[in-house]
């Protein structure tokens, strides 16, 4: 499918609100076959997600540290989660340090997650991407640990008020990409 296809289809899913706000926009290089063009999202015709570049709008982890020091993100710890490291523990460790190691325990694979994520973005191909979009559900595309599926779920129009307010828990643990384009589908309400 060609590009000027692709983004007639990409933005003909569009949520009403965003329309003329959320572009899709790509470069290429005509004389540079073996040089990739560069696929992007404009917001307000600013560059706020281009997959190649760390120094976009949108906040890119260089390590894991980052990410477990970063005090915005909040995980919540359940009951099964102190419950398992109790088990762990034989019920040696005291009830406030067990809080302490769950919570150390789930931001080390939410870090990993994250990383991992936001990687795969970096290499990924955007028109590959928005192929998998358009021939996925919905469902699929949100419940996906690829960013780029993520985003392009958030800002479609099959996604209602109803279930973007439902998500505030699940996007606690998005990459802040994910988590910018859910503030900016949120606004739109």
């Amino acid at each position: 499918m060609s590009w000027s296809k692709m983004k007639q289809n990409l933005e003909s899913f569009l949520s009403p609100a965003l329309q003329g706000r959320v572009e899709y926009r790509a470069t290429s290089y005509r004389y540079l076959p073996d040089k990739a063009g560069l696929c992007y999202i404009a917001v307000d015709k600013k560059n706020v997600l281009n997959m190649s570049d760390r120094a976009n709008a949108i906040r890119w982890y260089q390590t894991e540290l980052e990410i477990k020091n970063d005090s915005s993100i909040q995980i919540p710890i359940s009951m099964e989660e102190m419950e398992a490291v109790r088990k762990e523990t034989k019920g040696l460790v005291p009830e406030d340090r067990l809080i302490v190691i769950a919570r150390s325990r789930k931001i080390s694979e939410h870090a990993k997650e994250l990383m991992a994520a936001q990687s795969l973005l970096s290499k990924s191909n955007f028109i590959t991407a928005a192929t998998k979009f358009l021939s996925t559900s919905i469902d699929e595309s949100m419940e996906s640990h690829d960013i780029l599926l993520n985003i392009l779920a958030l800002v479609d129009r099959r996604v209602g008020k109803k279930r973007i307010l439902n998500m505030s828990e699940k996007m606690k643990l998005k990459h802040p990409s994910v988590q910018y384009f859910y503030e900016l589908r949120l606004s739109t309400f």
